[in-house]
């Protein structure tokens, strides 16, 4: 009888779990088609596979200098700064496990408060602005040199490793950033891909920064370049022109450019994640278990 139980209870799971994985995919799957169809004949029907089939809607995007430039901006943003945020973190999050730095305990609960401390708005500006930071590079890498929850992650890992490992590098002569280097850094590849994900996601989807201090054209990012044409191709406005601000040449449905723009911010997070996501689980798993 309970396997039975056990047997019904699986197949509804994978009935809903399949109906689920539908439910969350079919939004990019219509985008897809919406953006391999012809502009002008897949805005009268709805169609589940591509009408009039074409690429002519991403020539159109890559064609634009802005879009490109955008393109450019987002994934340095996303290289740079995960590189950054990478060596940051490690330093920190290694250092806080050292017994003999001085309110280390302090310091590590004071880093994890500003998970649910935030001073707001209006003081984050002020401090952009005071460091120099307005319509400069920067603002995309040093604000998010430093996480908490990142911190937390590779602490825990940290201290999974046997500190045997790093007293017999010592006795041997090596000192801290050379364990940190040669030994703990190699060892922690797991956490640290996990903690490379999360970084790169993060900074490639990031925009809210750019839009609040970075007005020089030639610094703005792929979501922000979206969210204006989102914002100039809103229903209300109607003007060719006007949205052909954004793009050198742009096709009669407006939608269809949304929609391309839209596939080309989030296939990069497609190709990437399938191949990452065990590195996902396993840094939340980490972070739940200990912290």
């Amino acid at each position: 009888m309970i396997h039975k139980k056990l047997t019904l209870f699986d197949g509804v799971m994978n009935v809903v779990s399949v109906v689920l994985i539908i439910v969350f995919l079919f939004p990019f799957y219509y985008m897809l088609v919406y953006s391999l169809s012809d502009s002008q004949m897949i805005s009268r029907h709805l169609s589940f596979v591509p009408i009039g089939f074409t690429f002519q809607n991403y020539v159109d995007i890559l064609n634009s200098p802005e879009i490109v430039k955008a393109f450019i901006v987002s994934a340095m943003r996303a290289v740079i700064g995960t590189v950054i945020t990478l060596i940051c973190c490690t330093s920190v999050a290694y250092f806080v496990t050292k017994k003999e730095l001085p309110m280390r305990k302090t310091m590590y609960r004071l880093i994890v408060m500003t998970m649910y401390l935030s001073a707001g708005i209006i003081p984050w500006y002020i401090t952009m602005m005071k460091y120099g930071l307005k319509n400069n590079f920067l603002l995309y890498i040093l604000p998010s040199a430093v996480s908490a929850y990142f911190i937390i992650l590779i602490k825990t890992y940290i201290e999974s490793i046997p500190s045997s490992l790093e007293e017999s590098a010592s006795v041997d002569g090596a000192g801290i950033l050379v364990i940190l280097v040669r030994i703990i850094f190699p060892l922690c590849l797991p956490i640290i891909a996990a903690v490379t994900v999360f970084s790169a996601v993060n900074q490639w989807n990031s925009w809210w920064d750019n839009m609040m201090l970075v007005f020089k054209p030639n610094l703005k990012t792929l979501q922000y370049a979206l969210y204006q044409y989102l914002q100039m191709a809103s229903p209300r406005i109607t003007s060719i022109q006007h949205a052909g601000e954004l793009l050198n040449r742009v096709p009669p449905n407006a939608n269809t450019i949304k929609i391309t723009i839209s596939m080309v911010t989030i296939i990069p997070i497609f190709v990437v994640y399938p191949f990452m996501q065990k590195y996902f689980i396993n840094g939340i798993m980490l972070g739940a278990v200990k912290g």
